[in-house]
């Protein structure tokens, strides 16, 4: 590693006298961008990572004098894959930088790649709102690209963390919406009951039984085999027993779904804030009487 971080000083060195030094425009660019290319490999190979990150930015600035924007856009990329190792803002600084270049030279499915990335970089850090953010700009980014299946894993992390943040409404139109544009594909249209029940249990954690069961009726018109299904059955269940503020049935069904079909943690935690609505009610009664 001391080998490969005293090489990569020298390559600085030279990149940076190359830079200083008399010699046409274009050339003298071209000659540092290519030391510093040299550099940052052996700043990476020594784990040196902020070093790294530093010298790809500089590599990126000699390839934006030479208007090489795409060769920029990468050096962006290959410093924020550096900075990820010690500073989360500085990655996505990075990353920003190369969507923006992306944008402008036409590779907006490159764009939309690290714009995806720059959400899990968010994700990672748990800083949800800032994710949902940059999930739903890769989503549309993705679209436009006709790059439906990641578009719809984009759309459905917003879907997720909106449900969290107790966004509900827009958690069921994009779980209704991907269940629409999946119903008439063959390899998507298994994934169908799977959107229903989610948008369901949105459905259920908003307590409006009249809209829950409106929407019942919506997901039958949408699939007309979606009544047959175990989904089907444990949503129309879970109303009934929110109709009659039950919580004992409410917990039997959801334990004899989960021993059958297992519930995620992201159903877990929404039925559980049902319950803990329906066991206030409850309680609610029994003072009353």
């Amino acid at each position: 590693m001391a080998d490969q971080l005293s090489k990569a000083e020298e390559y600085e060195k030279k990149a940076e006298k190359k830079l200083n030094g008399w010699g046409f425009f274009g050339s003298k660019y071209e000659d540092a961008a290519d030391l510093f290319d040299k550099a940052a490999n052996s700043f990476k190979l020594a784990k040196s990572w902020d070093k790294a990150g530093e010298t790809y930015l500089r590599l990126a600035s000699c390839h934006s004098k030479l208007e090489s924007k795409h060769e920029a856009a990468q050096a962006y990329v290959d410093a924020a894959h550096c900075y990820k190792k010690t500073n989360i803002n500085e990655a996505v600084n990075c990353l920003e930088h190369a969507v923006s270049l992306f944008c402008d030279i036409g590779r907006l499915s490159m764009a939309a790649r690290y714009l995806k990335e720059i959400a899990e970089l968010y994700e990672s850090e748990q800083n949800i709102e800032q994710a949902v953010i940059y999930f739903e700009k890769s989503a549309d980014f993705f679209q436009n690209e006709e790059v439906t299946t990641t578009a719809n894993q984009c759309k459905q992390k917003v879907a997720q963390y909106a449900a969290q943040l107790e966004q509900y409404q827009k958690s069921i139109d994009i779980y209704e919406a991907i269940a629409r544009q999946s119903i008439n594909n063959n390899l998507l249209k298994y994934g169908v009951k799977g959107h229903l029940l989610n948008a369901g249990i949105c459905e259920l954690c908003k307590g409006d039984l009249v809209a829950i069961n409106n929407a019942l009726e919506r997901y039958q018109e949408l699939d007309p085999t979606f009544s047959g299904t175990r989904e089907y059955r444990f949503l129309t269940d879970i109303a009934s027993a929110i109709d009659e503020e039950d919580v004992a049935h409410f917990t039997t069904i959801v334990k004899e779904f989960d021993s059958m079909t297992p519930l995620d943690s992201w159903k877990t935690t929404l039925l559980l804030r049902v319950k803990e609505k329906l066991k206030a009610k409850e309680l609610e009664e029994d003072d009353l009487t």
